[in-house]
This record gives C-alpha cells, structure tokens and sequence, in this order.
C-alpha cells in the first residue's frame, strides 16, 4: 500500500526547498525527496562554487596587476589549487548542509532519500516504498549536455560539474563551447595560470548577445591571453600522449585537459513520465502552461527542467509563482516575468529584457544608446574600464525593453533598469533622477540623455 502524504516534492534545487517549507508550514505534510546531493546545481557545482572560484582567479588576477596601483610584491604570484579548492569545498558544504537541515528541521516535511520515479498518476516509487500525494511538483534539474562527437566517449574530459573536483593546473585546457558556462571557465582558469583554447562552432562566441557585445567580451578575454578558435565545428576527438586533441575542418587543437560545455539537458529521461502522465517537449523539457502545472492533473514542474528559464533566480521565481497561486493571492504567471542573467566574467554582463537585436525583431520604433566604459569615473578610478552601458527603448510609449551593461558592476547596475521596466516607467524616469557619486549608476541617467533613433 502506497504512504500518502499531502504533497510530495522532487529534487532539492532552488524551487523544491522553499515551496516543501511553505507547504509544511501551512499544515501539509510533505515527503521530499532527493537522489544525491541538497541544492542542486547552484550550490553543488554551478553558482556558488563557480562564483568562489572565480573570486579565487580574480584575486591572482589583480595581483598580477599590483604594479599598476603603485603596489609591490616581493616575488612572483602564484596560486596554490588545493587551498583553491578547499576553500571552495567549504563555502558549498555549508551552502548543501545549511538546505538539508532546514528541510529535515521543518514540522511536516519527511525526508526520503532515493531516486522517485512515477508508477502512475501522483503516485512514485522511491528505493521499493510507493509515495502518493494529491499534488506532486517536479524540481529535478538538469546536467551537462555531451555533443555528438567522434570519440569524446573514448578520451578523457570534464563538464561543469566534474571540473568542481579538480585540485591542480591543468597545462593547457581545451575547452568545446563558446556559451556562458565555457567563457566563465575559459577567463578563470587563464588567471590560476593555465592556456587556455576555447573552440566554438558560430563565428562569435555567446551568440545570443548582440554583436558588439560578443566581440567586447571576447577582446577582454584575448588580452587576458584566452585564445579562440571561432567557426570551427569539432569532428573528432583523440588521445595525444597525455593529452587530448580536438579535430577541426581546418587543423587541430591540442592540449592537456578537455572541458565539455556544450549545453544542458534536463534529468527527466529516467523519471518515469509517460506513467505520470507528463508530458515531455522533444528535448525533454516538461511541457507546462503560465502557472507551471504539466499535462498532468496535479503535478507541476519548477526550476531548469520546465525549460522555461536555466537560472537560479527563474527557480526561485518559480516557487514563489506557485507557492502564490497554491496559498497566497494567487495571479502570478510567468509571462509576467522579465527576463534578466548575467555573464559572471569580469567585467560582468548584465542583461534585462531585449537586447538590441531582439528589440530590432519586434517591428517596434526603437531608441538607443551606448556609453564606453572609460567615460565611468568609478571604472577609471578603479582602472577597470572595459565594457560599455547599452540601453534601448519603445519611441512611441517610451518604456525601456532593455539594458546589456558589459562593465565593472554591470551585473548589480543593470537592476536599477530592471526594477524601472517592472514598474512600466517612462525612460524619463530615470534620466531625471539624482544618483550618487562615484558609482557606476550615476552615469543612468547620462546614458539616458543619449537616447537617439535606431535606424
């Protein structure tokens, strides 16, 4: 006989967590269950531990450029990869300690490790116990996806998640994909002090991004000493002494260590969907409408594996989606949302909303403006002045469609635009408004006086 419980929850990413406290707390008992490791991908080995090694690659970094702030150093930097690693291990631990404990401190909750797979309809099989619930929400992530090419299964290699295990330089790090994962990688590791190749197939490197945006962003990596090999689609795959070497239509790249960043897949091929009754779109995403429930009566998807947004932000914004139209004042959607990431090299890019060549797509009459970095006073003080503010706005009813600010701070200055573009404010709003000196947002408004027609 099935235990029933009046939800259950699956997988401990950013979503699950906080939706099986709320519904504990409102008197409902949860089972929650999860196969491996608390927090998922941005506390085990996307956010947080990228974001403290990054930290770790800047420090080396700025070193390196101590002479250029009139600062001496007896000696060469160097960057010891244990104590790297460690400090990141400890700063994830406590990060995945600190979620199960708070789940397995809630009244209510029952905590049931184990991979949960559907039987039927609500109803899961987890380790031989069978689970039923009246509702059952999905937050299983997603992973690493592997290209199709010759012979990767046949050399060594790292993703983003097993690169979290490595406690040494690698010589020369070959790294497949010029997308956002790739790139972050790709500047941190040319600062611990390894070469660096990044191969990617499009003739720009984050072609998701505007132009000028993808060649800035490469520019800084260059000077850096990132090497690119740019519309070059890998063929094959070799071992090379004790190294491995990618294959190109054009010659070859060769190196010491391999990271594959190609993408993401979702963890839903072995959930047992069909059984569910939840549908899967054709790359396996869960199919779900505005408020995030799937073809299933009852169950509803949260986080990377709806497809509906590949950020911890957008995961957490799904619960508090749910968790409102389940126990609150109901009325959120998630068309309701804009969108906004960042690029967590450095400089940042931070974005919002359309970037200009969606904006140009949308037929609409469009304003724009852009702003070099090196007019910042901040980022001259700081002698960090790559980049540039880029804005763009609806001519006709003067609302902002969106910010892509590659520069110091990008990331927590573009959310000044954010924050304007939810409350539906006119541009002028903000180039009206008084900001403080020195800081990168006081040169907003600035940018706003710059606005000219978009031909």
């Amino acid at each position: 006989m099935a235990e029933r419980f009046d939800a259950i929850m699956v997988g401990a990413g950013q979503a699950g967590p906080a939706l099986a406290v709320k519904l504990a707390q409102s008197g409902q008992r949860v089972a929650f269950v999860e196969r491996l490791r608390f927090g998922g991908t941005c506390v085990n080995n996307g956010c947080i531990p990228t974001k403290t090694l990054i930290a770790s690659a800047r420090e080396a970094h700025m070193a390196r450029r101590a002479a250029d702030y009139g600062v001496a150093i007896g000696g060469t930097v160097g960057v010891d990869m244990k104590a790297v690693k460690a400090r990141k291990d400890k700063i994830v631990a406590a990060s995945r300690d600190g979620v199960e404990q708070w789940l397995r401190g809630t009244d209510g909750i029952t905590v049931i490790p184990g991979h949960a797979r559907f039987v039927g309809p609500r109803r899961l099989e987890v380790g031989g116990r069978e689970l039923e619930a009246e509702r059952v929400f999905l937050d299983v992530g997603a992973r690493a996806a592997l290209p199709p090419v010759a012979g990767l299964d046949q050399v060594p290699y790292w993703t983003n998640s097993s690169i979290m295990d490595v406690d040494f330089l690698p010589e020369h790090l070959v790294i497949l994909g010029g997308s956002y994962i790739g790139l972050e990688f790709a500047q941190m590791y040319r600062r611990f002090g390894s070469q660096v190749t990044v191969i990617e197939r499009d003739p720009r490197p984050i072609m998701r991004e505007d132009d000028d945006i993808c060649d800035e962003v490469r520019a800084i990596l260059e000077r850096e000493g990132v090497r690119f090999r740019l519309s070059a689609a890998a063929q094959r795959v070799e071992r090379r002494d004790e190294g491995v070497a990618v294959v190109l239509p054009d010659g070859e790249v060769e190196g010491s260590h391999l990271l594959v960043a190609t993408g993401r897949q979702p963890n839903t091929s072995d959930l047992g969907s069909e059984a569910g009754g939840v549908k899967l779109d054709k790359r396996g995403y869960v199919e779900v409408d505005d408020e995030l429930r799937t073809s299933a009566e009852g169950v509803w998807a949260l986080g990377e594996c709806n497809g509906r947004g590949a950020f911890t932000h957008t995961s957490y914004d799904d619960y508090e989606i749910v968790a409102a139209n389940l126990l609150g004042e109901g009325g959120r959607r998630v068309s309701d949302r804009i969108m906004t990431y960042a690029l967590f090299t450095d400089p940042p890019l931070g974005r919002a909303g359309m970037n200009e060549k969606e904006a140009r797509a949308s037929g609409r009459r469009l304003m724009a403006a852009k702003m070099p970095m090196s007019r910042v006073g901040r980022a001259k003080e700081r002698g960090e002045t790559d980049g540039f503010l880029k804005v763009v706005v609806d001519a006709d009813s003067r609302e902002i469609l969106g910010a892509s600010f590659l520069g110091m701070n990008g990331d927590e200055v573009v959310h000044v635009i954010l924050d304007v573009m939810y409350a539906r404010a006119p541009w002028t709003l903000v180039r009206r408004a008084m900001h403080i000196h020195p800081t990168v947002a006081e040169l907003l408004p600035t940018l706003m006086q710059g606005l000219q027609p978009l031909t």
